[in-house]
């Protein structure tokens, strides 16, 4: 199968999920169900992702995060933000269902450890390879960090069910992170 052809049935499986989760919790779905709606036969889906759970994280990579990186690439960091958030706000109902997730495959989960690939990546195309003179503080540790700190912004975004407009969420990210707890405090004063 050419990659433009496993592209499509990825597409296909991941539409799919997304539409039953419009209805169903995701962890009541069943990969039968998926393939159904699908229009594909089971061993389709084994050829493609090993679990639902690999599924939810294919689309919210190929969703949510994979379309930052040329903006982040170009340091556009509060426009790669709103990009992510604007995409996730249109599949509302998907990504809510999505955050109910716990256990070992949570949603978070998903999120964090994509993110900390996602930006990992970013650091080491960017050429940063150096540590600081504090030894965390490499690309892994750096990735990690930002990871955590954009995860519980996705998460407490999607929970309090996504009424903070996406640019607005976006330029209060990056005002917190790029002031310290004191000038925050002092701000708020």
């Amino acid at each position: 199968m050419t990659n433009q052809g496993k592209n499509a049935v990825d597409t296909l499986l991941a539409d799919s999920l997304k539409e039953l989760t419009e209805k169903h919790p995701i962890e009541k779905i069943t990969i039968k169900e998926i393939t159904d709606k699908a229009g594909v036969i089971r061993p389709t889906f084994y050829n493609h992702f090993q679990d639902k759970y690999e599924l939810l994280e294919w689309i919210v990579k190929k969703e949510a995060l994979e379309p930052m990186i040329p903006l982040l690439q170009h340091e556009m960091i509060e426009q790669a933000l709103v990009l992510m958030l604007t995409s996730m706000e249109r599949s509302k109902t998907f990504y809510t269902k999505a955050s109910k997730l716990e256990g070992q495959n949570s949603f978070e989960s998903i999120v964090r450890n994509s993110l900390g690939e996602i930006l990992q990546q970013l650091l080491k195309s960017l050429g940063v390879t150096k540590s600081t003179k504090y030894k965390w503080i490499d690309t892994e540790g750096v990735a990690r960090y930002y990871a955590n700190s954009m995860c519980y912004m996705i998460m407490t975004w999607i929970q309090d069910g996504m009424v903070v407009p996406p640019t607005e969420l976006a330029e209060i990210y990056v005002y917190m992170m790029g002031h310290s707890l004191e000038e925050i405090i002092q701000d708020m004063e």
